[in-house]
């Protein structure tokens, strides 16, 4: 078994989790079963509970793991399925060994951060390496070289390669070369320095990927070969990309970075076969249609905060050879704003999941504006809950009718606390969570999309639609397109007589792909395209 370590210096945020997940595919495509796995060096179990203005969105996985969102990177550009082994925090290190501590494991001995954390987090790299037998894992190191709380995750790997030997492990170094607008050049300087701090730790990287605005000439990249100690054909760079974060992985292909890891590794495989990359590039890059959405959130001014939202509706485009052009719009302007002026020009309003009542009003609002103009409307989960308040309040006449989430007292609760969720107190981990079935209704607008009649997806919700109301809704023309299979819970609703509204109590985004688009998705541009140009596209071709 082979194994890469990603590390990254400088700056924080330069897309170590996407040069993975690039890498990833790559390796992927010439034959290779490969798996990847995040190390976060905070102290929190998980992100679950930080907002995501702290960490952006919350990615979920399948077993209900609460997770970075490189992770999902990880899922779209490869085919692995991740767990929770798949993302290690150091809370999760160190509540390990402390546990252990409790329970006598270490014999009296003085538990230290060397060997017994070290050891703890090599311990994970093994678990998930035996459990899912790849023959290449992709492990990344959270934040930059030089941060106290990731200097137990560095020593770790450091032992590890030590122990797995020569053309077993390849270190994989992000970094970041600036540009001196005065002097009118790039300064390897940073890079320099963060490799030397590495190379303090006993790390001396394989491979340098410098993250870049302008190329790099032939000059520097010698300087950084003979500075940083590596071949110059090591010396990757990673360019900002000029449409999407596809194009990455042909970017490092071009690049030869793959084959520059095989050789590394000592791995006889042929070249990546990308031509089915190539053709979602094409069309992302000169789509035949256009359309525009907008995203009703409240967390908009942070684009980590919905990015599994945002590439899902890429996705939905590259199905229909539709370019999308994703207006952001802020749920509290809405409140006090104009939708009429706010939404004009747009094929389909799009509401997400999120926390908290501010901006609550303008979301409604916006479910009113779909729903009386028949503009396509697509809820995720809280996007959801918005649809069925805005249809009480102004179809049933139930004016105050709202979710006990944020109005504890409404005398007409349509959304209410879920009956498993009535006595927790613990707010981690202890959600709705991770994959359920729901079983869709026949006939229904879902039930075409899906083209099945029980679909898995995923959760992330203490709330749900109270079903004193069903029938009231029934009668006014709403439509329960999807349930659990017992009928108990609503996963899925739609609205009869409207072009496209649809609304989910699950996180769809979650499973989409660029080569395997999400049917919601995929549904929802089609529809927003016809909406714009009366004329409908064939989607999914």
């Amino acid at each position: 078994m082979k194994y890469i370590f990603v590390t990254g210096g400088v700056v924080s945020s330069l897309g170590k989790g996407l040069t993975a997940a690039a890498l990833g595919t790559l390796l992927e495509n010439r034959g290779l079963r490969v798996t990847l796995q995040k190390f976060d060096p905070y102290l929190n179990l998980d992100p679950g509970t930080m907002s995501p203005y702290q960490h952006g969105e919350v990615y979920v996985l399948d077993d209900g793991a609460e997770t970075d969102l490189d992770l999902g990177h990880y899922e779209r550009f490869t085919s692995t399925k991740l767990t929770r082994r798949n993302n290690t925090t150091s809370g999760q290190v160190y509540q390990q060994v402390l546990d252990n501590e409790r329970s006598g494991v270490y014999l009296g001995k003085t538990v230290q951060v060397i060997p017994h954390v070290t050891d703890e987090i090599q311990r994970r790299i093994q678990v998930l390496a035996e459990e899912t037998r790849p023959d290449v894992l992709i492990t990344e190191v959270g934040g930059t070289v030089g941060d106290i709380e990731g200097l137990p995750f560095l020593e770790a790997i450091r032992e590890f390669a030590q122990e797995a030997g020569p053309g077993n492990v390849c270190f994989l170094h992000v970094t970041y070369i600036p540009f001196i607008k005065a002097a009118g050049e790039l300064k390897t300087k940073p890079t320099q320095q963060s490799v030397a701090k590495l190379r303090e730790i006993g790390i001396t990287p394989h491979l340098l990927v410098c993250r870049t605005e302008h190329p790099l000439g032939k000059e520097l990249r010698q300087k950084l070969a003979m500075f940083c100690n590596v071949p110059q054909e090591a010396v990757i760079e990673e360019k900002d990309v000029d449409h999407s974060i596809y194009e990455v992985p042909l970017m490092l292909q071009r690049e030869r970075m793959d084959d520059l890891v095989c050789r590394i590794l000592q791995l006889d495989v042929p070249p990546a076969r990308m031509a089915h990359w190539q053709d979602i590039i094409r069309r992302l890059i000169a789509p035949q249609h256009r359309v525009r959405v907008g995203v009703v959130g409240k967390y908009v001014g942070l684009q980590d905060a919905y990015k599994s939202v945002y590439e899902a509706l890429i996705h939905g485009g590259i199905a229909n050879d539709c370019g999308v052009q994703i207006e952001q719009i802020e749920a509290e302007d809405v409140e006090t704003g104009d939708p009429a002026t706010l939404f004009k020009g747009l094929g389909g309003i799009l509401v997400p999941g999120g926390f908290g009542d501010r901006g609550i009003e303008g979301k409604i609002k916006a479910a009113q504006y779909a729903r009386e103009r028949n503009v396509p409307y697509l809820g995720l989960c809280l996007g959801m809950q918005i649809a069925v308040i805005e249809f009480a309040r102004n179809v049933l006449g139930l004016r105050q009718a709202h979710s006990t989430e944020f109005n504890p007292s409404t005398p007409d609760p349509v959304i209410d606390l879920q009956e498993s969720q009535k006595g927790v107190t613990q707010v981690g981990g202890s959600m709705r969570l991770g994959s359920q079935p729901c079983r869709l209704a026949p006939g229904s607008r879902s039930r075409e999309l899906y083209g099945s009649d029980v679909v898995n997806e995923r959760h992330r919700h203490r709330f749900e639609f109270n079903n004193r109301y069903r029938d009231a809704f029934t009668r006014a023309g709403f439509v329960f397109a999807g349930t659990t299979p017992d009928d108990r819970l609503v996963e899925v609703i739609e609205m009869a007589n409207h072009p496209f509204f649809v609304a989910a109590q699950f996180h769809p985004e979650f499973l989409s792909k660029p080569n395997a688009p999400h049917p919601l998705f995929r549904g929802f541009i089609a529809a927003a395209h016809q909406h714009l140009h009366a004329r409908p596209l064939l989607a999914g071709s």
